[in-house]
């Protein structure tokens, strides 16, 4: 099984970020922690500040991946053209947040990108991303 996942923008900044909303492990730990979990799994990593980018990768997606995992980041909120990629792209795919977006901001409360996934994870720092995984494996 091969899953891509993507990572939106400022997660490459993450240990600079306030560890409470999101944990202490930045995108390196948490692939590898991935790759420990699931050994079967080839993991590709992603991550980029700019929208047309994540729209790049999500249209590629189909013909490389089985799954895709997704954390928008900040375009979660914003980013129609991406959820617009999202809704079009036929493979399974979660999206996952570090922090619990439903308890912070009311900016944040609001994802535009989940309701066209096949699954939501949010609030369980790096083991959103091992949650999303698991999920993946299971289905056929």
């Amino acid at each position: 099984m091969k899953i891509l996942v993507i990572n939106g923008p400022n997660l490459n900044l993450l240990k600079k970020r306030n560890s409470d909303h999101y944990g202490v492990y930045d995108l390196y730990d948490i692939k590898k922690n991935l790759e420990d979990h699931f050994p079967e799994i080839a993991f590709t990593f992603v991550q980029s500040n700019s929208e047309s980018q994540l729209i790049t990768e999500i249209q590629s997606a189909p013909n490389l991946f089985n799954a895709l995992i997704i954390n928008p980041g900040g375009f979660s909120h914003t980013g129609i053209a991406l959820r617009d990629a999202l809704e079009i792209c036929n493979i399974p795919k979660i999206e996952v947040h570090l922090s619990n977006i439903t308890s912070r901001e009311n900016f944040r409360k609001n994802s535009l990108t989940a309701s066209v996934c096949d699954g939501y994870i949010s609030g369980l720092k790096h083991y959103s991303y091992i949650a999303a995984a698991y999920v993946l494996s299971k289905i056929d």
